[in-house]
């Protein structure tokens, strides 16, 4: 039984890249995979736009960490992270999204998967809550708003963020360099969390890796959206009582 269990949770589809996938350009002598480029390309360029606020308005100061902050970054990001990656998707790759992501994949393999690390992690994040560190952090985001507000500003600004990590940037990586490309899609989301609480900050590599491994055992970035939404609004609305 354990071996089957085993062998369930471990079987994930194959990748194989097409003809376009394994385009190549040659840049001064080197010879980059085209897609895969790009895709790195575009995602350093929308994280150095989030991190800069470029698009957000002046007079947010610092209040980027309260409500309307956290709102406008949401909005901000569902442009970034995945108006802009999905349009390179369509008309620069002229490829279908699901490759990417933006479909169901394994449903039965998600909810179960998804189900049991909410689980295991409540527990965890409801300790973490309890931190000094941790509570002067999201103690802002969640002032005078409701929860539900909360939860749908962390569903849109995490959603886009798992389609442009896990979705866009880590199957484009995948089908050139295989599995590796879980790890190397982590690291500008590692990047993306300097600031926060410094347990938080180091165990995101760990996190990360499991949200890639989750989009690539599913073939989909729905069930990771949903399951770092949790863990995130969770953590805040905790912080809040």
């Amino acid at each position: 039984m354990i071996r089957r269990a085993w062998a369930w949770l471990i079987r994930a589809p194959a990748y194989p890249p097409d003809a376009a996938d394994e385009r190549t350009v040659d840049i001064v002598g080197l010879r980059l995979p085209w897609r895969a480029t790009v895709a790195v390309t575009v995602t350093v360029f929308v994280f150095l736009f989030d991190y800069s606020r470029t698009f957000l308005p002046d007079d947010l100061g610092d209040e980027l960490l309260s409500p309307t902050g956290l709102w406008a970054t949401a909005l901000q990001r569902a442009v970034l992270f995945g108006l802009v990656p999905l349009a390179v998707i369509v008309l620069g790759f002229s490829d279908r999204p699901a490759r990417y992501g933006v479909r169901l994949g394994d449903g039965r393999a998600g909810v179960i998967l998804v189900l049991a690390g909410c689980i295991v992690m409540t527990p965890v994040v409801l300790w973490f809550a309890t931190l000094p560190e941790a509570r002067a952090y999201y103690a802002p985001s969640a002032v005078g708003t409701e929860p539900a507000r909360i939860v749908l500003t962390n569903l849109i600004d995490l959603t886009a963020t798992e389609f442009l990590v896990r979705g866009f940037l880590m199957f484009s990586l995948i089908r050139v360099i295989g599995p590796f490309g879980v790890l190397v899609a982590t690291l500008p989301f590692v990047f993306s969390h300097l600031g926060k609480p410094e347990l938080e900050l180091f165990s995101t590599l760990g996190g990360g890796l499991v949200y890639g491994w989750l989009a690539w055992r599913t073939s989909s970035i729905v069930w990771g959206a949903l399951g770092h939404t949790y863990i995130l609004s969770l953590v805040t609305l905790a912080v809040a009582r």
